[in-house]
């Protein structure tokens, strides 16, 4: 088995974990059929740093951006909700393999990016579990924000044991598999919001949508649907600013009778280890200067070693306490709280 065919397997059964059926099959006949004799296949079989790059996400984005803007092409009669048979599916995709070079190419230049709405299942009751923790007002701050959809995490509802956190009239309502204690629902202020990407996509422009369209798997339309939805609600992107840059201006402000909390999901493994450990000097330097006035919180969702999910994190200061608030799905279908 050829390296590209390991990472396209690797991913595959990742899909497949995610509800994906389709982009596994695709993952899996692009590991298998793939071969170098056009440049876009020989671009893939000699890709160095396979999984770090997320190679097989974004031939599979490339393809899907190609349907989405071609409904009647030959990847659309190919694809979701249409049936296909491994044979016609392969067909369609290696034709666009060999005859959309140059624009299959081009996208393979940059990284996969999403916004996925539902990782606000972990990070609505963790922003609430810290208000009613320090009864402050928050200020906001997210890395890798990518459209901004989750920086208005106070604009959607979410449903929990027949209970709302949030706005029950929002068009964006979240409704996850709850296991544990309810969070906190105490009353949240926030003071001011900011959010930073090295490319932010910016939720009214048509291209732009269109990207994070190709990155939702295409036959998961309840994905689809809310990202529609929240980007309607959206009104301008973050800022384009590297992520050290922004954390050391953001903590660099004074910030008092306010929870300045710092947060992500799914962004931190995508930082190089250099970039990882200037981060959390910046971080751990501004938590050494915190005071019950001025106190910091980092809350994160990220991959860990468990194999289940993803780690609902947050450290505070002062103290530098880190708290294991619970676990999620990458794509927020469940969430198992264990906050206290």
């Amino acid at each position: 088995m050829s390296r590209f065919a390991a990472h396209c397997h690797e991913q595959a059964e990742a899909c497949a974990e995610l509800g994906s059926p389709f982009t596994a099959r695709l993952c899996r006949l692009l590991g298998a059929r793939v071969t170098d004799d056009h440049a876009v296949g020989a671009r893939l079989l000699a890709w160095e740093d396979l999984r770090a790059d997320a190679v097989a996400l974004r031939i599979a984005g490339g393809l899907h951006a190609l349907k989405l803007a071609a409904p009647e092409g030959a990847l659309a009669g190919a694809y979701p909700p249409n049936e296909a048979s491994d044979e016609t599916l392969w067909q369609a995709v290696s034709f666009a393999l060999h005859n959309e070079q140059d624009f299959l190419l081009n996208w393979l230049n940059s990284a996969p990016q999403t916004n996925e709405i539902r990782r606000c299942c972990g990070l609505i009751p963790g922003f609430h579990w810290l208000a009613a923790r320090y009864g402050l007002p928050l200020r906001m701050s997210e890395i890798g924000a990518s459209a901004g959809l989750n920086m208005n995490w106070d604009q959607y509802g979410l449903h929990i044991d027949g209970q709302v956190w949030g706005d029950a009239a929002s068009p964006v309502q979240l409704s996850p598999d709850w296991r544990g204690v309810l969070p906190p629902r105490p009353g949240v202020e926030i003071t001011d919001k900011a959010g930073c990407d090295l490319k932010p996509i910016n939720p009214q422009n048509p291209e732009s949508r269109a990207r994070l369209h190709a990155y939702i798997w295409p036959d998961q339309p309840r994905r689809h649907e809310i990202t529609r939805r929240a980007l309607d609600m959206a009104k301008a992107p973050p800022e384009q600013e590297d992520a050290l840059a922004f954390l050391a201006r953001r903590l660099g402000e004074p910030a008092m009778g306010v929870l300045h909390v710092i947060y992500h999901s799914i962004v931190w493994q995508y930082l190089p280890k250099v970039a990882q450990a200037r981060g959390r000097a910046l971080i751990e330097a501004a938590g050494a200067r915190a005071t019950g006035r001025a106190p910091l919180a980092w809350l994160s969702i990220e991959a860990d070693r468990q194999q289940n999910g993803a780690a609902i994190c947050c450290t505070t200061w002062p103290g530098g306490e880190t708290h294991h608030l619970g676990r999620m799905d990458f794509h927020g279908r469940w969430v198992i709280w264990q906050a206290q």
